[in-house]
């Protein structure tokens, strides 16, 4: 199959390298020292074994036209770095294409084919101008969770720490073939990729601990367990995450873990630093808006008190810097429909 994978970085490279290796044809749509790395050599995966894999027989550019029409779009680009590239994705939609969205926290078509009051809005919080909804319609769009954790290391080399897991999900829930084809594709590149009924539950349940720990990580520099073993900051994390699941709640998505299993789950992870404190170190731009402004946005829309979720996103935004900071407050963004 053709794959394009619109941001190489640490997701997109690994998944890339994975696809590329099991015969497909995957083209890196990169820019910078990463377009120049892959061109000269490839993209090399080093596993959490030690092991080194380099996908050479690859295509780079940062031409989306030059690419040509692709059977798989895989979107790997931070959510809040989506926005930036698509007014150019189209470019490589062919009529049959499908876009595989890897982004963490709500994304922007998450109310597309949800039905009920809310049906076709438009999150503004991760598409605050709408150009996600109209440049990449979510009719194309498969959801995936990603629960891998790697890194981009250098220009062009990524190292796996954990995890190969990447569930799929028609937005409509139906087992369309296209979403049986995408799974079975990861799957011959090695990955999980079950096909689910109900992606929005599995991209809470993701995103229900990506909102809790990443911004009391960035906040106290602390790891996963430093925060689960500290009891104010583990009582803290019980708290966003009733208020998260009181608002999931409201637009009928159910949690399969009770909150301390949850916690339990990531204490376990141990000296972990989440992507948020890692971006924060790195001066790169933090997800607050994904990961916790949308849900602001969220309870704004089902008229949902959630006191500590507002708390937390105040100090991380102005953490994130003077533009996020000076952004719409989500909790005030209306609830209106697709622009």
């Amino acid at each position: 199959m053709k794959i394009a994978i619109v941001g190489a970085g640490a997701v997109g490279g690994y998944v890339g390298v994975k696809l590329a290796l099991a015969g497909e044809r995957v083209t890196f749509l990169a820019r910078g020292a990463n377009l120049d790395a892959i061109r000269s050599r490839g993209v090399k995966l080093i596993l959490s074994d030690g092991t080194e894999l380099v996908a050479s027989d690859v295509q780079a550019t940062a031409d989306y036209s030059a690419a040509g029409f692709q059977d798989i779009v895989i979107l790997a680009v931070k959510a809040h770095q989506v926005d930036t590239v698509a007014n150019d994705v189209p470019q490589l939609f062919g009529p049959e294409t499908c876009v595989v969205t890897m982004q963490n926290g709500i994304p922007y078509w998450y109310f597309y084919k949800h039905g009920g009051p809310f049906e076709g809005h438009c999150v503004a919080a991760v598409d605050p101008t709408g150009v996600c909804l109209r440049q990449i319609p979510p009719a194309r769009v498969i959801g995936c969770v990603v629960y891998p954790a790697s890194v981009l290391l250098a220009p062009g080399v990524v190292r796996h720490i954990e995890g190969d897991r990447f569930p799929v999900g028609e937005l409509d829930g139906s087992a369309s073939a296209r979403v049986r084809a995408v799974s079975e594709c990861f799957i011959r590149a090695g990955l999980q990729a079950p096909v689910l009924d109900h992606i929005r539950a599995e991209i809470w349940l993701k995103l229900w601990g990506n909102l809790t720990f990443n911004p009391i990580s960035a906040l106290t520099r602390a790891t996963l367990v430093e925060i689960c073993q500290y009891p104010p900051t583990r009582k803290l994390a019980a708290a966003m995450m009733a208020e998260a699941q009181t608002v999931a709640n409201k637009l009928g998505v159910t949690f399969r873990l009770p909150i301390e299993r949850r916690i339990a789950g990531a204490e376990r992870v141990g000296k972990h630093k989440t992507s948020m404190l890692h971006d924060l170190e790195a001066g790169r731009v933090m997800e607050t808006d994904a990961l916790l402004g949308s849900v602001l946005e969220l309870a704004h829309m089902t008229e949902t008190s959630v006191p500590t979720l507002e708390a937390v996103y105040a100090p991380t935004a102005l953490l994130g810097g003077p533009s996020e900071a000076s952004s719409q407050d989500p909790a005030a963004m209306p609830a209106s429909g697709p622009p």
